[in-house]
């Protein structure tokens, strides 16, 4: 049954978007997060796209997305490594655990070991051994494919960046690890320093910006849109919604549409957010309910019951204005929508 939501994205902006992070990778590989179901927009369809366009380095956070992609053929790393619980799991030959423990170390090896990544920390303190470990001989004997570590604030100017890029750097060599790993979306505009061998861009392939030498390069994928089911009349010196902090001034048109906080359309939008139908801008009227969201419609006199509308959603834009991240923004939204892509 089609439902009253969907995503509107566009394949074409997202192949775009990791070309253009390739090309900002300079002689790195560039890789995908495609965690959270591909911050979600649909992990198997990001996949399938972007190995289509060459990129052969995926990311997922837990074992269960990354058995979702397996049969793609793929190589897929699992960042929250092995688990007690995960060692158990047949593995296919493309997936493999991201280690972040001394004891996920000896549990891989234990199990027999094969082929992982290793995430070393060289500051954030959230996941990964530690340098000291490393020089102790941690992980002497296992078969790194990639050593990896985390920035934890590549969208700013902070002396903490040259910090953890040379903590990183120094631990060249120091493994069997056949490639290092440390830019994520951010990192990469960071310079050829943070490069290495490979990147691992999440946002800006689903069309976030953090920093300026992104503007203008990287597009827009994904775009919300909402069925009306109500076309309304709001005379003067009436009111639209919970708490009634719309009161109109004038006779007022208002469509009401079929989506709400529920679907990740928050209730921050309240009162500031904005949905299109075609050229016609229509201002969010009033509170956003869990379900049911309002807007002026006086712009759009041929706007009726069954009609479409798409929610303004240009992730820089909308984080400003509501005060999320473009990263909630994204993986906020609901399952009640149809995924279409173009």
């Amino acid at each position: 049954m089609p439902s009253p939501l969907r995503l509107r994205i566009e394949r074409a902006a997202l192949i775009a978007n990791w070309r253009t992070l390739a090309d900002m990778s300079g002689a790195a590989a560039c890789g995908a997060a495609v965690k959270a179901d591909g911050y979600g927009l649909g992990a198997r369809e990001v996949v399938r796209s972007l190995g289509e366009a060459g990129c052969r380095d995926f990311f997922v956070a837990t074992w269960a997305e990354a058995l979702d992609l397996a049969d793609l053929g793929l190589p897929v790393s699992v960042l929250h490594g092995v688990r007690a619980e995960d060692i158990g799991i047949t593995r296919p030959a493309n997936l493999r655990p991201v280690l972040n423990t001394r004891e996920q170390v000896l549990r891989w090896r234990n199990a027999g070991g094969g082929a992982c990544d290793v995430m070393v920390d060289t500051g954030m303190n959230r996941l990964g051994v530690s340098a000291a470990e490393v020089a102790e001989g941690l992980l002497d004997g296992l078969a790194i494919e990639t050593l990896m570590s985390h920035l934890a604030c590549a969208d700013e100017d902070v002396p903490m960046n040259a910090r953890q890029c040379d903590a990183f750097a120094a631990l060249a060599g120091r493994t069997s690890a056949r490639r290092l790993s440390l830019a994520n979306s951010a990192g990469i505009a960071l310079g050829p320093d943070y490069r290495f061998d490979l990147t691992r861009p999440g946002i800006s392939l689903y069309g976030g910006v953090q920093r300026a030498a992104f503007e203008g390069k990287i597009r827009q994928i994904v775009t919300p849109e909402a069925q009306v089911l109500q076309r309304r009349r709001v005379a003067a010196g009436e009111t639209v919604g919970y708490s009634a902090t719309f009161v109109a001034e004038t006779d007022t048109q208002v469509a009401i549409l079929n989506i709400g906080y529920a679907d990740g359309y928050l209730r921050c939008f309240s009162g500031k957010g904005g949905a299109r139908a075609g050229s016609a801008a229509l201002p969010v009227l009033g509170r956003v309910s869990m379900d049911l969201l309002a807007v002026g419609a006086d712009a759009a006199p041929q706007l009726r019951e069954g009609d479409w509308v798409s929610l303004a959603y240009d992730l820089p834009a909308t984080a400003a204005l509501s005060g999320l991240s473009q990263y909630e923004l994204l993986t906020g939204l609901g399952r009640r929508f149809d995924r279409i892509w173009d």
